[in-house]
């Protein structure tokens, strides 16, 4: 069987084709394309129309390699758009970045305390979360959209509707609305009345290895295709990056892309005070592969200050980048890649030099510095997370395996395995589309279950292996960043 697994990231969506041969998984890419916020008024939005027909564009591709069988979504999860009772699109796709929630963030809090909607959801205070843009929407004026729509489908359960006719909605992205509690798996009504959000609009839900249904006759004709299954996967791509690890529950993992998603599997979520004081995650998966993690930055800061030098008309490749920040002056300019400062895009130098002038009463000033300067930020910020995680689990972890594109910057591995202490393993850089079409193949009753794709994993893509170097020099710097987390962590939390 062959089947196609579409990766949608913030920054760019790839289409792979997958298929199983003699034990091994051979993973051949076959459409990509850039992908980006745009912005329209004050607003933020996805261009939908622009991923569906790329998405098209990348099956009609793998269709002419041979005919495609099935195929799987995974996305950023939060966001979300509406259909009406006549099945149409209400509303454009807005991105979880946009400033609406920040906007009335004191006002959202006002029903209820940060530590109840915590032990009430697990899921991590943040301004992203579907929660909080829902009820922002009402805060603006817009409940009359709610009241309206049919359903609310979140992006890849959005696509999965036009190629299907199908409505639902998957596990992994429920469990990170903040509207589920994640113990039983059951949406939480008092949320609900409590912003006047019809509970109607939950379609419903869809375990990840579901096979939603067939596509339609006219998606097929449109697209070119003789016709596919469409499988729920996990469709919220950390979870997918998290099946896609060889190591899986044997180490820390880092989902490392535009954001970096460090965290461990558990099986059933940790929700305490401590976990709520270090604002720590609970993200739902397949049975026995809960997540539990903490959302930092990534590569985020990395590309958009790679954006602001393309604006004024210096350009780099990430190669070179990295090669800059090597050879630039260590520990000079310590900050916490979380701070509220960096979250909209935008003027990112500025925004780093800000920061730095205030905890360090300087800031970089050349690119090497500035790059140089959220490298070592992140590689901190790693072993900040990681001894948290440690602590909530109550297990310490010898190894961990960076995947995602990020485990493709090679100095940023580096730096992980001398700011951790720990052996770093890299690879593989596509885990998203890996746990993607897994869980195709487990749905189709190719492969028996997620162990035994994790195993597929490990014969199929080799993985670069980083040692702890300078290990006294990242220790004694440690404390520096420190400060700057604990004063960077309350700010996001507190709003």
């Amino acid at each position: 069987m062959k089947y196609v697994a579409f990766d949608l990231g913030a920054s760019s969506g790839k289409l792979f084709e997958g298929v199983l041969r003699k034990g091994r998984l051979e993973l051949t890419p076959v459409h990509s394309f850039a992908n980006g916020i745009v912005r329209l008024g004050d607003g933020l939005y996805w261009d939908f129309m622009g991923i569906w027909r790329e998405m098209c564009a990348g099956l009609r591709k793998a269709e002419q390699r041979g005919h495609v069988d099935a195929l799987g979504v995974d996305s950023f999860n939060n966001d979300f758009s509406l259909i009406g009772s006549d099945g149409a699109l209400l509303a454009p796709v807005r991105a979880y970045r946009d400033p609406r929630t920040l906007r009335h963030w004191d006002a959202i809090f006002a029903k209820i305390s940060q530590r109840e909607l915590y032990m009430r959801s697990g899921n991590q205070i943040a301004p992203f979360n579907t929660l909080m843009h829902l009820a922002a929407m009402g805060l603006d004026g817009q409940r009359h959209m709610l009241e309206g729509a049919r359903h609310l489908l979140m992006l890849p359960d959005l696509i999965g509707y036009y190629v299907t006719a199908r409505e639902g909605i998957e596990y992994t992205l429920a469990a990170e609305t903040e509207l589920m509690d994640l113990r039983d798996r059951t949406w939480i009504d008092a949320l609900f009345r409590l912003y006047d959000i019809p509970k109607r609009l939950m379609p419903p839900l869809r375990l990840p290895g579901t096979v939603l249904g067939p596509s339609t006759a006219g998606f097929n004709a449109d697209c070119g295709i003789r016709g596919l299954q469409f499988v729920n996967v996990c469709e919220h791509d950390t979870a997918s990056a998290f099946i896609g690890s060889p190591l899986g529950e044997r180490a820390v993992v880092i989902s490392s892309g535009t954001w970096a998603l460090v965290g461990v599997e558990a099986p059933a979520p940790v929700i305490d005070e401590f976990t709520f004081a270090a604002n720590i995650a609970n993200e739902g998966g397949p049975e026995g592969h809960h997540r539990v993690l903490r959302n930092v930055m990534g590569m985020w800061l990395i590309q958009e200050l790679k954006r602001d030098y393309e604006r004024a008309g210096q350009r780099f490749s990430f190669p070179e980048i990295a090669d800059m920040a090597a050879a630039a002056a260590p520990f000079a300019f310590p900050i916490d890649p979380d701070d509220p400062e960096f979250y909209l895009p935008g003027d990112m130098r500025d925004k780093v030099r800000r920061v730095s002038l205030r905890e360090n009463g300087c800031a970089p000033e050349t690119p090497a510095e500035f790059f140089r300067c959220v490298y070592e930020a992140l590689a901190m910020k790693y072993r900040w997370v990681v001894e948290l995680l440690e602590t909530a689990v109550g297990r310490r972890y010898e190894v961990i395996n960076i995947i995602g594109g990020g485990c493709q910057d090679k100095l940023l591995d580096q730096f992980t395995a001398n700011a951790c202490a720990r052996e770093v393993q890299a690879g593989p850089a596509d885990a998203s589309a890996i746990g993607n079409l897994l869980m195709q193949m487990v749905a189709m009753g190719e492969v028996a279950d997620i162990p035994a794709g994790r195993s597929v994993v490990a014969r199929s893509f080799p993985m670069e292996v980083f040692h702890p170097d300078d290990e006294r020099a990242w220790t004694a710097q440690y404390a520096r960043y420190q400060r700057c987390f604990a004063q960077g962590g309350a700010a996001l939390t507190e709003g």
